[in-house]
């Protein structure tokens, strides 16, 4: 993460690329164990944060036509989701380059959603032990 006083706040949103992955036995909540192993591509989505009234969504880059712009988009939940965890009531401009293609299984939407939680725990200052981080992200995906 970056930050620069006079610009916005900046989040890498890295793409995964699955060297296998193998779906094992499934949990009592539903979810399935798996054994994989990933390696961190040399490319990424950027998440921008600044300082605005509300909480809203911007996005641009070569796959930013193929985005849900409203409240199903997974950045915007996660946003949402961590001011509601955290009892936060300021907003974010959050602006998204999407620069991965979407649903193209590199990790792309969850990347995003997890740089959105990092940057705005550090752009809100919430501290990360009030919040559960780990069960947020697990509700998104």
């Amino acid at each position: 993460m970056t930050a620069d006083p006079a610009g916005p706040l900046s989040v890498p949103a890295p793409a995964k690329v699955n060297l296998y992955l193998h779906v094992m036995d499934q949990r009592d909540d539903g979810y399935h164990v798996l054994d994989s192993l990933v390696v961190f591509a040399g490319i990424n989505d950027v998440i921008e944060i600044s300082p605005a009234d509300d909480l809203r969504l911007s996005f641009d880059g070569p796959f930013a036509g193929d985005l849900p712009p409203g409240p199903e988009n997974l950045v915007l939940k996660a946003a949402a989701r961590l001011g509601e965890a955290a009892g936060i009531t300021l907003g974010a401009a959050i602006g998204l380059e999407k620069r991965l293609p979407v649903a193209s299984g590199i990790g792309g939407g969850s990347a995003d959603a997890a740089a959105v939680l990092n940057g705005l725990t550090d752009f809100w200052q919430v501290d990360p032990e009030s919040v559960d981080l780990y069960g947020l992200a697990l509700e998104l995906g």
